[in-house]
């Protein structure tokens, strides 16, 4: 298959992984990118150490292109990326924050950047200081989609900017993969099947609840990390959107996380509070999501842990491997594009 980001990024196939934290890790990026796609690694639950030490695992795991992601809201987002930077990462992939300076750097070695997207603003922003791409992530998407669907998002960007699009949200087999070409998009980037896979370090309870749940079995709400978040549904996400921001959890779970990415406690909540109530408050609903998603994909607590899904759960029935996925989907896309022409003729 040829598109504009199979040559762009010199993959085989226009498959992206999404960079999931604790999912997206070398072993997943370099399954991927084996296979013909994208891996991108998610740099999130890392610091800037772990982060080089991970880039470095990947090279020795795979001689094909692979990316990288930097969460710019979240704390140590910065420093990691700088690493990405130093080891140039073949495609940095960013979101939730101003990435002109990535770009600027990355270009200098060659390197290719690509802005993660819910509107035609943020998208036309992200061309303008010379993003490459966009990954255009649509409500039906794991995590962070907004409210436009992938249906009507992808064309929308299509139509607004010349880079390349590449679609996310809705999207698990051939048939999803045809439609995100015929919609505009250039390629395709999933989460929720890969993770769903012999090679994913997903724990074996939510694998299993995956291959279980149908299309309506994700819940939508800002009340589980602080922004639009689609998660599994479970009653333990259900409870926490009952329950909203639990600020005395907050406290101890924002503890955890500064141990994990070795920044002096202290030191992180000054910056925070400093940073006034709205984004204090952001923080705080992010902390007690990250460790309610780490419960549920290192430990498989079903209790106390929640994942982050697609609507595509509900498509998703068996547990390949990666490599076994991507021939799947690209001899399936390939049987619907003859299908369609056949009756288009």
């Amino acid at each position: 298959m040829k598109t504009r980001i199979t040559e762009l990024f010199g993959i085989k196939y226009p498959i992206v992984l999404s960079g999931m934290s604790w999912i997206s890790v070398p072993s997943m990026v370099a399954a991927v990118s084996n296979a013909g796609g994208l891996g991108i690694l998610a740099t999130g639950p890392m610091d800037p150490e772990q982060t080089r030490q991970a880039i470095r695992e990947i090279r020795k795991k795979t001689d094909k292109p692979f990316g990288a992601n930097a969460t710019l809201l979240m704390p140590g987002a910065a420093a990691n990326a700088k690493v990405l930077l130093e080891e140039q990462v073949p495609v940095i992939n960013f979101a939730l924050g101003k990435g002109d300076w990535l770009v600027r750097e990355a270009h200098k070695y060659g390197g290719k950047v690509i802005a993660t997207v819910v509107n035609a603003r943020h998208a036309k922003r992200a061309q303008d200081y010379g993003s490459d791409g966009v990954i255009a992530t649509g409500n039906e998407a794991a995590a962070h989609g907004e409210a436009v669907t992938s249906l009507v998002l992808i064309p929308s960007l299509a139509d607004a900017v010349e880079i390349p699009v590449i679609a996310a949200g809705g999207f698990a087999d051939g048939r999803g993969l045809a439609a995100a070409l015929a919609l505009g998009a250039e390629g395709i980037a999933m989460g929720t099947r890969f993770m769903t896979t012999k090679d994913s370090p997903l724990h074996g309870n939510f694998k299993k609840l995956s291959i279980e749940k149908d299309v309506t079995d994700t819940l939508y709400s800002t009340r589980i990390d602080g922004i639009y978040c689609r998660v599994l549904k479970t009653e333990p996400a259900a409870k926490q959107i009952r329950k909203g921001l639990d600020l005395f959890a907050a406290f101890f779970n924002s503890q955890d996380i500064s141990k994990q990415l070795h920044m002096p406690y202290l030191k992180l909540m000054i910056g925070i509070l400093a940073s006034g109530w709205k984004n204090t408050r952001q923080m705080a609903y992010m902390a007690n999501g990250f460790k309610a998603f780490r419960l549920a994909t290192e430990e498989g607590d079903l209790v106390n842990g929640i994942l982050p899904v697609g609507q595509v759960t509900g498509l998703i029935h068996d547990e390949p491997s990666v490599a076994e996925v991507m021939d799947r989907i690209v001899a399936e896309a390939v049987e619907v594009q003859a299908k369609l022409a056949a009756k288009m003729a």
